[in-house]
């Protein structure tokens, strides 16, 4: 006879969210009618759809060019030796401005990566990065590999830094490796052991070769989680703002110049440096907020950066 725990669990809620979410996006219903069909109130349906969407049961992929914004993108190609600048428009509330940035993108790699010459993708970490594949429609691409670029956190954080890469990954059906060192090490000879060790020097080499690679910009403030979570615990934020710091490059720290500051923080990066991105071909800079203005603006002068995705506010700003 078969017991209870024989039978798979059903999630009622779970599959009443897909009830709601595919009679209203693809049976094209309205709520009423929604509700109607399912004999609920169309208060429940819109909570499920908003629910549907907050849990990832839901991804909205928005698949247009901004034409309003067409004349700043040209003008940021233009003044920043661009390939490509992505503008999306900022929101009303500059508290979502990280949601807007993330959610373009995630539009702006789903055709970056469907393109077959694409076979290995670097994937900084940050919370923009983690937005943008929140939003991400996904793709079967198995002959593709996905690098994490950065080494790892020293202390607990709400992002696991290496989920980012798992979750790109898991969305478009690729392969995916790990640079599995902290990001900085305890000094600059004990980075220096570390990155000629054999398992470490293998997957720089292969960081160094990817076709594209992701990255945003961190301010130095509480706001950027590197700050926050990846520095040692002998560096703080005023110590890098005393030497002019205004923000990182993959955790070197930058002037307003873009300038490495003078600062031991830097000898002690394990990763990859400006001169192996200015090999890469496509390097994506994703940023946006008025807090991140200097160290965009220092990055882009820098002439490393082929594609910007930014917010129209911060576009205004550059463009000034």
């Amino acid at each position: 006879m078969e017991s209870e725990s024989d039978f798979p669990a059903l999630d009622t809620n779970e599959r009443f969210l897909a009830q709601v979410a595919w009679a209203y996006f693809v049976e094209d219903m309205t709520q009423a009618e929604v509700a109607q069909k399912l004999g609920v109130t169309r208060l429940r349906v819109n909570r499920a759809l908003a629910e549907a969407r907050k849990t990832g049961l839901v991804r909205i992929c928005f698949n247009t060019a901004y034409a309003a914004y067409a004349e700043a993108e040209t003008e940021l190609v233009k003044k920043f030796g661009l390939k490509v600048a992505y503008v999306a428009p900022a929101p009303s509330n500059p508290e979502k401005t990280q949601n807007v940035v993330g959610a373009a993108l995630g539009n702006l790699l789903l055709n970056v990566l469907a393109d077959s010459k694409v076979r290995l993708f670097g994937m900084a970490w940050g919370n923009t990065l983690n937005l943008a594949t929140r939003s991400m429609a996904p793709l079967n691409r198995p002959d593709l590999e996905i690098v994490s670029v950065m080494g790892g956190l020293v202390r607990g954080s709400d992002l696991n830094s290496f989920e980012i890469t798992v979750c790109l990954a898991g969305l478009v059906n690729a392969r995916h490796s790990f640079l599995t060192a902290p990001l900085y090490a305890g000094s600059r000879s004990s980075r220096d052991t570390i990155m000629q060790l054999e398992v470490f020097a293998e997957i720089l080499g292969k960081i160094r070769s990817v076709d594209a690679l992701a990255m945003t910009a961190g301010d130095i403030s509480e706001r950027s989680m590197l700050m926050r979570d990846a520095l040692p615990s002998d560096t703080s934020i005023a110590d890098l703002r005393s030497v002019g710091a205004v923000g990182d490059i993959l955790g070197t720290v930058i002037d307003a110049e873009g300038n490495p500051v003078e600062h031991p923080i830097n000898n002690r990066v394990i990763g990859i440096g400006f001169s192996d991105l200015a090999r890469i071909s496509n390097v994506i800079l994703a940023a946006g907020g008025s807090h991140k203005f200097q160290v965009t603006r220092a990055i882009l002068n820098l002439g490393l950066v082929d594609t910007l995705v930014t917010d129209d506010e911060m576009a205004r700003q550059l463009l000034a």
